[in-house]
């Protein structure tokens, strides 16, 4: 008997060799994802840097630390890593023999007499020797899940990062919209006040006055909105930092402005691999995916079960002793899965296509990566030179400003004219507000698409 286990399990080791094979990353080909010619072949990578030395903002540092230490959704991802490390270690508990206490007493009496007393203090432990890899690839598994785990936390923390730097300069470009659309309405006013006084000099006439008026409330108008988007931001702000609504502090648009980098390097593509949380959490789905394929596989061979008992007794199970008597049994034993209306089989189909799914959700990953990357970059630079003309268009706005002006109150020039001049630097200020918010959103962007924010 002892020979033809032996017999058995070397027949199975040499035919299951694979299924004790670690994972390996498969080949991904990382050349062209990014598709500006803007990139470099430099390795130094902007997403490596502290999230502190680029966002240089007093108040947004401290925003993003109060986020880290209190949002909610980063909270679940750690729980989900705590509850990934307790079914690691259960895993690895799985190689010891599990060991029970079972202890039993009996009290017998026939016909009133004598009662008997039996009782039985045995220890038993059962321990399933690992030929095949059930437990291996269980244990290797649960590490995989533990990794996916923590790569989940490492993207909720980036987007987090993101989010709030992105949410806080959304604030600041509507304050500095807010401020731009205020001064134009004290300037519409007095424009008002000088359309009247020149009416009053018989220099225009009523038609101006009420279209100057109509100008002056629209405007006016404008600033509800302006002020309920940045309450509605705040607001915003407040729950991704785990806290009730309330006002943000925050800096000066002016400020602001100069804290952002200006040279950026995205690196090589390959460095996607290692530093996004998120391609790293699909590529731990995949492990994870392989190694339950590889525990599908274990399932058709042998499963060996050593089963052994000791303690004391004072039963035989004829006769009651006394004293109680030391009693120890061992039992080995082999289950060969010959037939179970192909669960085995379909449970391994089923493994098979999971991992082939998690291989393309892998790849998909890496081709969305390069996308971001591809797209934050041309942001940037796109923004850049809409920035610089956009500094020259208001500046021509507010000369035209000026000079349709001065020819309105020379008579040569209508109310008309200085009506278009001032909505059009109005508009091309708060456009200019808008360009560098964008270029500002590239930069988080970009940081985040390199995987930026990461603890290590």
């Amino acid at each position: 008997m002892r020979k033809l286990v032996l017999l058995i399990s070397a027949i199975a080791l040499l035919s299951s060799c694979h299924i004790y094979k670690a994972y390996e990353r498969p080949e991904v080909n990382t050349q062209g994802l990014y598709r500006d010619t803007l990139v470099s072949s430099d390795t130094l990578n902007f997403g490596n840097l502290p999230w502190r030395e680029v966002f240089r903002d007093t108040a947004l540092q401290t925003l993003i630390e109060l986020g880290l230490k209190s949002n909610v959704d980063l909270q679940t991802a750690q729980l989900r890593i705590k509850q990934a490390e307790a079914a690691l270690l259960s895993s690895k508990l799985s190689y010891l023999p599990s060991v029970q206490f079972n202890s039993q007493g009996t009290i017998n009496s026939f016909n009133r007499q004598s009662a008997a007393r039996s009782y039985q203090l045995p220890v038993a432990a059962s321990w399933e020797i690992d030929l095949f890899g059930n437990l291996l690839n269980a244990k290797r598994e649960a590490k995989m899940a533990l990794l996916q785990s923590e790569a989940y936390r490492q993207a909720v923390q980036t987007q987090l990062i993101a989010s709030i730097a992105n949410s806080y300069y959304t604030l600041l470009m509507l304050d500095k919209q807010l401020a731009i659309s205020e001064e134009t309405t004290r300037n519409w006013e007095q424009s008002v006040v000088t359309m009247r006084a020149m009416k009053v000099a018989a220099l225009t006439n009523e038609a101006a006055v009420t279209q100057s008026e109509a100008n002056y409330y629209q405007i006016r108008a404008t600033l509800p909105d302006l002020r309920r988007q940045i309450r509605e931001v705040e607001n915003v702000l407040s729950v991704m930092m785990g806290q009730p609504p309330h006002a943000i502090a925050r800096s000066e648009w002016q400020e602001a402005g100069y804290d952002m980098p200006e040279c950026l390097s995205a690196g090589v593509p390959l460095q996607l691999l290692s530093n996004r949380p998120d391609v790293k959490q699909a590529e731990m789905a995949l492990a994870t995916a392989y190694y339950a394929t590889n525990s599908a596989r274990s399932a058709f061979y042998p499963q060996i079960t050593i089963d052994a008992s000791a303690g004391w007794t004072n039963s035989t199970g004829t006769a009651i002793l006394n004293p109680a008597r030391f009693l120890a049994t061992a039992i080995g034993s082999l289950v060969q899965p010959l037939f179970n209306k192909g669960k085995n089989i379909a449970r391994l189909k089923i493994a098979k296509a999971q991992q082939e799914e998690a291989l393309l959700n892998f790849q998909q990953s890496l081709l969305n990566a390069g996308s971001e990357v591809s797209n934050a970059l041309y942001q940037f630079h796109s923004s850049g030179e809409k920035s610089e003309q956009r500094v020259h268009q208001v500046e021509a706005l507010r000369q035209s400003v000026q000079y349709t002006q001065s020819l309105m109150r020379l008579g040569t020039s209508t109310y008309l004219e200085v009506l278009t001049a001032q909505q059009n630097l109005l508009t091309a200020q708060l456009t200019q507000v808008s360009d560098r918010f964008e270029q500002m959103q590239a930069v988080i962007n970009l940081y985040q698409a390199l995987g930026g924010g990461r603890d290590d």
